[in-house]
């Protein structure tokens, strides 16, 4: 058990914000939450999924919907702890701490909120160990966890209860309501028992970003071996260095999609990189060949300071890193690779682990 302080919170931020593969919203405004929220508050604990007990609950709260929105569509405030409230209430039981959903920029940093304002720990867990799209791609459904009851909210104070046959279905008409609500709504779903968050989460993701986040903010100023580092702390691969040539992105059916041209820089200079997202980067290729698929992680970074670069903060003429992670085994399954694999996201690829395709490219670690 350990309190997560502002310094903290900073490298969190940044951490999931690189974890997310493009996704979860920017992670600067997720930032000032938590860090508005802890001010206020106080410090946040956090506990591990080995220091809770079997038959408490814990549900969390997210963000759904298209992150570009939230550059407009800034939250309230009271969001989260309404949806929270909300579900807790409707199933009647004491709630004993939340988690986040997600690695992301912003749904990183809710739960933090959220634990703040009413006095929660946090646990060191996730659903992903990334970010993914669509409500039923987590490692509980995986496991079988049923999504709903869940509750929704907008800023606006529209709130309700849902509950559905499967969890496919939960993602289908809560991406309705949230199109309604302005292409952005808060959830909170998947309500589970410690012995279900022991069995069936990512482990230690909070712990895991702060831990990438404060590489990434620290002072070295050799970028080869901060980037060493980096791979080093996340069993990454350095796939390509090139400046951003074309950048085609669109708002439609409450998500992010598009795809990013990259033109090689230096050793890389005669080769060019296509990657493609949906909120998250999800294919990524090198003159047409793949070099890195979900649900391996994507991750693009500032080519000097490797900050990570979110799908809607792409622009010409920036200059990025392509790395890529290899995904947590959970996803790495049959079941798995049919709810996030390239077919599911409609590109015409059988899922290849990374280590793979960097191995027959004849790339290394670093």
């Amino acid at each position: 058990m350990r309190y997560l302080d502002e310094e903290a919170i900073e490298d969190i931020a940044v951490g999931a914000a690189f974890l997310g593969t493009g996704g979860g919203g920017d992670p600067y405004i997720g930032k000032m939450m938590a860090l508005s929220a802890i001010k206020k508050y106080g410090p946040v604990q956090l506990l591990t999924t080995e220091e809770i007990e079997e038959d408490d609950f814990f549900i969390p709260a997210a963000m759904m919907g298209a992150p570009s929105v939230l550059i407009e569509k800034f939250p309230k405030g009271d969001e989260f702890t309404r949806v929270f409230q909300k579900l807790g209430r409707y199933l009647g039981r004491e709630v004993k701490g939340t988690f986040p959903m997600e690695a992301g920029g912003v749904n990183s940093m809710i739960p933090i909120v959220v634990a703040a304002q009413l006095g929660l720990p946090l646990i060191d867990c996730d659903g992903m160990g990334r970010a993914f799209p669509e409500l039923q791609m987590v490692t509980f459904h995986l496991h079988g966890i049923s999504s709903t009851p869940m509750a929704i909210t907008d800023e606006k104070g529209n709130i309700g209860i849902m509950e559905t046959i499967s969890n496919k279905w939960t993602e289908r008409l809560a991406r309705v309501s949230t199109v309604e609500m302005g292409a952005s709504s808060l959830v909170s779903i998947y309500p589970c028992t410690g012995g279900q968050l022991k069995t069936a989460s990512v482990k230690n993701i909070v712990s895991l970003s702060e831990k990438i986040g404060r590489i990434i903010r620290s002072n070295q100023q050799d970028a080869e071996v901060k980037l060493n580092d980096l791979l080093e702390a996340t069993d990454g691969f350095h796939l390509f260095d090139g400046k951003i040539v074309d950048v085609e992105r669109g708002t439609a059916g409450g998500f992010n999609r598009g795809c990013v041209t990259i033109a090689g820089l230096n050793a890389y200079a005669d080769s060019e990189v296509k990657v493609f997202f949906q909120n998250e980067n999800l294919i990524a290729l090198k003159d047409g060949m793949p070099i890195a698929l979900t649900p391996d992680l994507i991750c693009l970074v500032d080519l000097e300071t490797l900050n990570p670069v979110t799908t809607e903060g792409l622009k010409y003429g920036k200059r990025v890193r392509v790395l890529a992670l290899p995904c947590n085994s959970k996803w790495r399954t049959e079941k798995g690779i049919e709810t996030v694999g390239p077919r599911y996201f409609g590109y015409d690829y059988s899922y290849t682990p990374v280590e793979e395709l960097v191995r027959k490219a004849g790339v290394t670690h670093v």
